[in-house]
């Protein structure tokens, strides 16, 4: 019952994000099919001297097999177990795939990116099984204390692309990073890291992204969308003991707009989505955040933007505009200390056209929880602790100090339903091998993956 009420509250919303989203959904990916892309050459890395045994680096078998075909073909990387002790950097490249069917292990040390893929066009970063994995060690530095070592995947100024059906497991620092890219799309894939900060899911500053079908597991962001950013949608995502979604964090000169998430489960995270800044300038406008399913989440909607993690960035503040959340069903933790909502806006550049509404949440203990907005303004009737305002005619939006509104019963239908896969303890802390997990069936209660599972 729970799942098919979900499904219709999906239907009626998916008209806030229709025009952005099919746009987007149309016009990212690869433009040239693995199929076409293997009958021009494939390039296998045993051929280049690459061994299976775990141990033998592979870097120079990569980097000879990407020369063969990065101006046509497949790189494939077969299944087995393979060791990368250098890091690889594939720049350029048009209409080639790199298909990991195997699994990199991790045996350097350096600091950087364990494969940085950058300048290409057209291209698909892939497991035709769905096994392929990259298992990154990063126990290995976390027991010494260190954040400082490699990415496992990074890709910068890359333009109509997809990485799909691989697992990135253990990162030392960040596991997949996107910078300054254009019409990519992301999705089925797991990523499970250490329980600790610093060690990001998937980091996102590009235009037209489309990013599906993620599970992660660590204890920082889940999958954020950072400065300079346009035209993104996130969608049946799964924060599966994470640090959970998140913008930011934000500081100077930010321009970031059209930005939809969508879909979105959180289990036992830091929050359901965060948008964090300390001072700082420019402007976040048009994000629309609906239909989020969180449970046992220390917070669920926090946008701060005097967040005390980050140093104060000069400026008068981050200007937030036309941020629509709907739809979020579930539970917090304790209601009376970190309510369902909370939005302290810059004193000196308050937020404007913050709504709100369906926003049915309780509290897992005691009888009560808090909605605190500061210098926060709605054009909606659903005020909840906001100030209303819609700044029309030459109105100016003054700061305000914190608005606390104390609820004592629960909102009718907050209750939803849980994943089989919701991990009971993140076991692996930071000191152990972290197992390379499968790739789910499912992201989002009562939901398939939008395209279908590799093997």
């Amino acid at each position: 019952m729970l799942s098919h009420l979900l499904t219709l509250a999906i239907t009626a919303t998916s008209a806030l994000v229709a025009a952005q989203s099919a746009d987007i959904r149309d016009s990212v990916g690869p433009l040239t099919t693995i199929a076409s892309k293997t009958a021009v050459r494939t390039c296998d890395i045993t051929d280049y001297g690459a061994v299976a045994d775990g141990q033998t680096d592979i870097s120079d078998a990569l980097n000879s097999a990407f020369a063969d075909c990065k101006a046509g073909g497949v790189v494939v990387i077969p299944d087995g177990d393979f060791a990368l002790a250098t890091w690889v950097t594939m720049n350029g490249g048009t209409a080639w795939a790199l298909q990991l069917d195997g699994t990199i292990y991790r045996t350097g040390t350096g600091g950087g990116n364990m494969l940085f893929i950058e300048h290409g066009y057209d291209f698909e970063l892939f497991s035709s099984t769905g096994k392929g994995a990259m298992q990154g060690y990063g126990y290995e530095f976390h027991l010494n204390g260190s954040l400082t070592g490699p990415r496992l995947l990074r890709f910068a100024k890359m333009t109509s692309f997809a990485v799909h059906d691989i697992v990135l497991v253990d990162s030392p620092s960040f596991h997949f990073s996107m910078d300054t890219c254009d019409s990519g799309e992301v999705y089925n894939m797991v990523i499970r890291g250490g329980n600790s900060g610093g060690l990001d899911g998937i980091d996102v500053w590009s235009t037209n992204m489309w990013i599906h079908d993620i599970e992660v597991t660590n204890k920082d962001e889940c999958v954020t969308v950072k400065s300079p950013a346009k035209n993104i949608i996130v969608e049946q995502i799964y924060c599966n003991w994470s640090g959970g979604c998140a913008m930011g964090s934000l500081g100077g000169n930010v321009n970031v707009s059209a930005i939809t998430y969508q879909n979105i489960y959180t289990w036992t995270s830091n929050q359901m989505y965060m948008i964090k800044s300390n001072g700082g300038s420019g402007t976040v406008s048009d994000v629309v955040l609906e239909n989020f399913i969180g449970h046992g989440n220390a917070y669920s909607l926090d946008i701060d933007q005097y967040w005390s993690s980050m140093s104060t960035v000069p400026g008068s503040g981050v200007q937030l505009n036309n941020i629509q959340v709907t739809n979020w069903t579930g539970t917090e933790t304790d209601g009376s200390r970190r309510g369902p909502i909370k939005i302290i806006c810059a004193y000196d550049a308050p937020c404007t056209g913050v709504d709100l509404s369906d926003i049915k949440m309780w509290t897992e203990s005691g009888d009560i929880q808090k909605y605190v907005c500061s210098s926060a303004y709605t054009n909606s009737s659903s005020a909840y602790c906001l100030s209303s305002g819609s700044g029309e005619d030459g109105e100016q939006h003054a700061g305000f100090d914190a608005a606390t509104v104390t609820v004592t019963a629960a909102p009718s239908g907050y209750e939803a339903t849980t994943m089989p896969g919701d991990l009971a303890t993140h076991s692996w802390g930071t000191t152990a091998e972290i197992p390379i997990p499968t790739i789910p069936s499912s992201f989002f209660p009562g939901t398939g993956p939008i395209k279908a599972l590799a093997g």
